[in-house]
């Protein structure tokens, strides 16, 4: 009768060290994965913070020029503190309705720094100043790198996403209170293709 109890209780020991190894290995990669995501974020804050830097010395060579244009240096300068303003932290990559505000202050600068560039075609003298045109390129620059980091953001999020859905992760997973990671989504002015007219 001992032998037998031994037995089973040796099975049942066995049983839960494996379900406590499989249940932290889980964990542990839903942590990892989450900081992939947490740290693609990071690098998306960090090109955002670089253009809104950018803003500044962009409008301030533009004044010089183009004076009389204040309402489109003055729309780019609201929507740089629109932004400067938002409080953004980690609960934005569980949160869609933060994001989208996010975003869509984004879209705004992105849209008051395109109609700044148009006003700049007006004035060759200042199209061709040295200072104009390395802030130009850096601002191109960095519309390109935050291209590139909301895609990698992107692969996080999914990588994370994808691994949190699969069993028996997501019991894990909801147990722990992790949650899943939004996207950043186009605009929905992308979705319209632009008409060129000569």
């Amino acid at each position: 009768m001992k032998k037998g109890l031994l037995i089973a209780l040796g099975v049942v020991v066995i049983v839960v060290l494996v379900v406590a190894l499989a249940f932290g290995g889980t964990y542990n990669n839903l942590v990892t994965k989450e900081e992939g995501v947490n740290s693609a974020w990071s690098q998306v804050e960090n090109v955002y913070q670089r253009r809104l830097d950018l803003v500044p010395n962009l409008v301030a060579t533009v004044k010089g020029y183009a004076a009389h244009e204040k309402e489109t240096l003055q729309n780019v300068i609201e929507a740089r503190s629109k932004i400067s303003k938002m409080n953004i932290s980690s609960d934005v990559l569980n949160n869609p309705d933060s994001l989208a505000k996010f975003q869509e202050a984004q879209t705004q600068l992105t849209s008051a720094l395109s109609r700044l560039l148009v006003v700049v075609e007006q004035y060759p003298d200042l199209k061709a100043s040295q200072n104009f045109l390395a802030l130009q390129t850096q601002l191109e620059g960095t519309e390109n790198r935050i291209t590139v980091e909301r895609k990698r953001f992107n692969e996080a999020a999914q990588d994370f996403n994808a691994f949190r859905r699969q069993f028996p992760n997501v019991v894990v997973a909801n147990f722990m209170g992790f949650k899943s990671k939004v996207y950043f989504q186009a605009d929905q002015d992308a979705k319209t293709a632009p008409q060129v007219k000569f």
